[in-house]
């Protein structure tokens, strides 16, 4: 059983698409005749423009899981607003479970600060400087749809000034002036 790496894979099937392998786990069944394996995969997909989407999935060879978990994470894709298109509009939060993530949009040349299945994410969306940290879990599963659940919440200028019956120059005003507030308040402490 020979290691493709996800260079090959998509040189080979065309794929306009960037798949990274979050986590493979072993996985065993005790039986009358003993212990059956399985492999059990996580994978984020992406395309590099805003779409990602992640897929678990279970098979007794890995190459089978990877495969399966593909096919289910192009099927659940999401749309993230990005900003400039290549970082994020706004600071947020997420949580799955235990875990507790936190994404913050960074200056041009910042590169992707954070660790592990957050890295995968942020490569497959096409995100170029983000910083993330982790906190209560370093479980990959948990990881992930944190983040995810952070991303869903994500919204651009255009769509909240949509919501409120504005102007966008009027959002980015006010966000602007928000940040000058907010860091004048933590001078004064």
């Amino acid at each position: 059983m020979a290691y493709e790496s996800n260079a090959d894979r998509q040189d080979r099937e065309g794929s306009e698409f960037i798949d990274r392998l979050v986590s493979i786990n072993r996985v065993s069944k005790t039986v009358k005749g003993g212990r059956r394996f399985a492999f059990a995969a996580l994978v984020v997909v992406g395309d590099g423009k805003g779409k990602i989407g992640y897929g678990t999935a279970k098979a007794k060879e890995v190459q089978d899981a990877v495969k399966k978990a593909t096919e289910g994470a192009k099927k659940t894709m999401i749309r993230v607003p990005l900003r400039e298109s290549r970082t994020l509009h706004h600071d947020i939060k997420g949580h799955f479970g235990a875990g507790r993530i936190v994404l913050r949009s960074a200056p041009a040349g910042t590169g992707i600060i954070a660790g592990g299945p957050m890295r995968a994410i942020f490569e497959a969306l096409g995100v170029h400087d983000v910083v993330a940290k982790s906190t209560g879990t370093s479980n990959p599963h948990n990881m992930v749809k944190a983040t995810f659940a952070a991303l869903k919440l994500m919204s651009s200028p255009r769509s909240v000034a949509a919501r409120r019956t504005m102007k966008v120059g009027e959002v980015v005003e006010r966000r602007e002036v928000g940040a000058k507030a907010q860091g004048q308040h933590q001078e004064a402490e």
